[in-house]
């Protein structure tokens, strides 16, 4: 290929909307996720922007949004970029509207061929964000509705998992009280009674540790519960594992058939990790390394990067088959797409291991698993190309008619 490039070249490249942010308590760690994202997107093929959600819900453009020191938006940020919502009129592609017109002429639209949801969490991971472009009739990467919003839910999930034969620990569901987050110690007993102390609470959708406790007591559990119900309405309780050990891995079939990624086995000291454990470590105070994988840049990269963890760890034969035979069975079970990462956990001395919870979209879209795949390693750069292939071709298998009314059942006069 030519190194100059003509007119062409650069019409025909795809417009990415990368959406990052969002009304969730993982606002944060979506905003690192999204700028990785922007870094690493091969620039010879895409055109990236990127299409930030403030924790108000508000959507908003501008270059400004590409560099991480701007965040979160004060006022002298808020005057440099201009907020926008989705049109969702199916016919005309993805198309972001100005909310408000300059002073002299026309806000003009925003064109773009395919989103990337970089987000995390409520109101954006589990299923929601999905929705609004399916409705508008775009192509996005990712998990599609179904899977988002069934895999979310910690409680759904197990009972997926249940059906489909995977080993998942024992559990219960404690909901929020319509008035308030107590609940009363004879309730809240009788619930944990099956799974005993000490035993595991955490929110039921949400992740990144967030809210996650040991209770050894029903007073514990009462007591760490309100934190739990502030940002979740359904908890879900477990029996504390001892000798606690995680083995994670990732799922895709972006590269034409299905395939799992390297195995991680985070470490920690800890009897479990905390948000800023994942989130924050690392060797200097910025919390990370240099984003590998990425051909235009050195955006820095946080998030999963930063944890310590042992890749592709000396396992057992058996014990690797069942982890990625799970992963399989579960991927195909819920007509995957995209790049989940699911998260086991286990008894180290009793070699029992159970399937702990799927993330939709996870950190970093977990790309550093990908580049060190025993099959195939593929870098972060090139994953994103094939996960943004995978999005225009699902959106072209899904189509509809313009007027997707059968002929024998309109009851209603056309023009």
């Amino acid at each position: 290929m030519s190194q100059n490039k003509t007119s062409n070249d650069v019409i025909n490249k795809k417009k990415i909307a990368v959406f990052f942010g969002g009304r969730t308590p993982e606002h944060d760690v979506s905003v690192i996720t999204g700028l990785q994202v922007l870094d690493a997107i091969d620039q010879e093929r895409f055109e990236a922007f990127p299409v930030y959600i403030a924790p108000n819900g508000a959507w908003y453009v501008g270059d400004i949004l590409r560099d991480r020191k701007n965040y979160l938006l004060n006022a002298e940020g808020l005057k440099n970029v201009a907020e926008v919502t989705l049109d969702v009129k199916a016919d005309r592609g993805g198309v972001l509207l100005p909310k408000k017109s300059p002073f002299f002429g026309t806000a003009k639209p925003i064109e773009f061929d395919v989103a990337i949801p970089a987000c995390h969490g409520l109101f954006s991971e589990d299923g929601t964000l999905q929705g609004l472009f399916e409705l508008a009739n775009v192509p996005y990467t990712g998990m599609r509705i179904k899977a988002s919003s069934l895999l979310m839910d910690k409680v759904t999930s197990k009972y997926l998992l249940q059906a489909l034969d995977i080993p998942v620990l024992p559990f219960a569901v404690i909901k929020r009280p319509n008035d308030g987050y107590f609940i009363a110690e004879d309730e809240l007993a009788g619930i944990l009674k099956p799974l005993g102390f000490p035993c595991i609470i955490k929110p039921a959708h949400l992740g990144s540790s967030i809210g996650v406790a040991k209770v050894n007591n029903i007073d514990e559990a009462i007591a760490c519960l309100p934190a739990v119900f502030e940002y979740d309405d359904t908890a879900i309780a477990e029996p504390f594992v001892e000798n606690l050990v995680e083995y994670n891995v990732a799922v895709s079939k972006v590269l034409g058939r299905v395939m799992t990624s390297a195995i991680e086995r985070p470490k920690t000291n800890d009897e479990l990790l905390d948000f800023k454990q994942k989130y924050m470590s690392g060797g200097d105070n910025k919390g990370g390394a240099k984003l590998s994988g990425s051909k235009f840049g050195d955006q820095s990269s946080e998030g999963m990067l930063s944890l310590t963890r042992d890749i592709n760890p000396d396992i057992s034969y058996e014990l690797e088959q069942n982890i990625r035979s799970w992963a399989g069975i579960m991927f195909d079970a819920i007509d995957g797409t995209g790049a989940p990462r699911i998260d086991f956990i286990g008894n180290s001395q009793s070699g029992e291991i159970w399937m702990n919870e799927v993330n939709p979209c996870p950190g970093s879209f977990g790309f550093f698993l990908w580049e060190a795949a025993k099959e195939e390693p593929v870098l972060f750069t090139d994953f994103l190309s094939h996960m943004i292939d995978e999005a225009i071709a699902q959106n072209i298998s899904q189509s509809l008619p313009y007027d997707p009314v059968p002929n024998d059942a309109r009851l209603l006069r056309r023009g």
